[in-house]
């Protein structure tokens, strides 16, 4: 049965044993580098996932802040309109940074990054860009009231908006083209 580092090392001192004066090979030793390993891998799983999941709330916060903005449920115009603002959000500091940067020289990290970021967004439009539903007036008051968690998202609906203006109902999280 897995059990935390600070658990295992409580086991330990509890049964007598001197932390400092394990023996290399000893079960305990053992015991306390597969606690120690185990903890560190859920700290790598859990930062990886956090980082994929900052991204989606970004855009959900994005969205949020256009809801405050407005008093009724917009239209899927609108709607297409706050995606092409959000998508396009980088575009001053994008060239800001090509116009820093000297003739002849590449593109900084951050300016790749930037461009990357653009092109995948614009890719996603044009199959269904992940947003909650701002047509429904019900899910537009829960939005507002969103505290930034990502457990909390999955009290909100989400569709999909294709360039084309085609919207498809979506699940929570976002998962390929759901």
């Amino acid at each position: 049965m897995p059990k935390s580092l600070a658990k295992v090392h409580k086991k330990i001192i509890k049964k007598g044993g001197n932390i400092t004066s394990l023996h290399e090979n000893s079960r305990d030793s053992q015991r306390l580098r597969r606690a120690s390993a185990r903890d560190d891998k859920l700290a790598r799983v859990s930062a990886a996932r956090a980082k994929v999941n900052q991204s989606y709330i970004q855009r959900v916060a994005f969205f949020q802040s256009a809801a405050k903005a407005i008093d009724q449920p917009i239209d899927i115009d609108e709607t297409q309109s706050l995606i092409r603002r959000y998508i396009r959000r980088d575009y001053p500091e994008l060239s800001k940074l090509q116009s820093e940067r000297r003739p002849g020289r590449p593109t900084s990290a951050r300016e790749d990054l930037l461009r990357q970021r653009m092109v995948t967004e614009e890719r996603e439009h044009d199959i269904g860009f992940w947003i909650p539903d701002m047509v429904a007036g019900d899910n537009l008051v829960l939005l507002r009231k969103w505290n930034g968690e990502w457990t909390s998202l999955s009290t909100l609906k989400f569709v999909r908006i294709g360039k084309d203006g085609e919207k498809k109902e979506s699940a929570f999280p976002p998962k390929g083209r759901s």
